[in-house]
């Protein structure tokens, strides 16, 4: 264990560590991202198809697979997080008098992303409370039988699908500032690939929002599938 947790901790001790924690657990986070999308579409498949999806992830490493999974994604947007948050506090210590328009207003964007990973944080303890740990007794009673018709009950309430676009939008806002800062923090940005830089981190953003939002409103105006 403390082989494994020796590079962690070399990484955590410096300011250039902690930009590669959220550069590495950013891009993770990024992939995740488009791979959950995939498999949620598939709702507009079918419940045959849907069903079938969902019974592969539970039944993954007899069971373990998927909650391997959901407590790496909480480890990673944790990690994510707090590194954000003690890189943040330690660019405020800089002295007032080296600080300068560009560094007020990175300052600024930072304090914004945190708070957007602190409410995304949130909105994945409630998704997975909602859709996993099912504490809604309807919703566990339709996830035996159909995962499908779980999802369709579940975004038949107006406050959760507002909830969720609230979130999602929130989330592919953090995601579009954040794929900018991971290919500046891996040293693949300079001004000559910046416009496409940019484009591919809003591009990114817009297809997640759009894909993940189109679920719950599809739903809420009548989709059954």
């Amino acid at each position: 264990m403390n082989a494994l947790l020796r590079p962690l901790c070399a990484l955590w001790s410096t300011s250039i560590g902690k930009k590669w924690l959220v550069a590495i657990t950013g891009l993770g986070l990024v992939l995740f991202l488009l791979g959950h999308l995939a498999g949620n579409m598939l709702i507009f498949r079918g419940a045959k198809d849907f069903d079938e999806y969902a019974k592969m992830l539970h039944e993954s490493l007899h069971g373990a697979g998927i909650w391997i999974a959901r407590i790496g994604l909480l480890t990673i947007v944790t990690i994510h997080i707090v590194a954000t948050i003690s890189l943040t506090r330690k660019n405020r210590q800089v002295s007032p008098n080296y600080q300068h328009n560009a560094t007020i207003q990175a300052k600024k964007s930072s304090l914004i992303m945190i708070w957007s990973g602190l409410t995304i944080l949130a909105f994945i303890i409630f998704h997975i409370l909602h859709f996993t740990v099912r504490t809604d007794a309807e919703l566990a009673g339709l996830a035996l039988t159909s995962p499908h018709a779980m999802v369709i009950k579940g975004f038949q309430s107006l406050p959760v699908v507002i909830f969720y676009i609230i979130a999602m939008t929130l989330l592919c806002s953090h995601a579009s500032h954040g794929v900018q800062s991971m290919f500046q923090t891996l040293g693949l940005r300079s001004k000559k690939s910046a416009p496409l830089i940019d484009a591919i981190s809003k591009g990114y953003a817009l297809l997640v929002w759009l894909g993940f939002i189109s679920i719950p409103i599809a739903i809420l105006c009548g989709f059954r599938g």
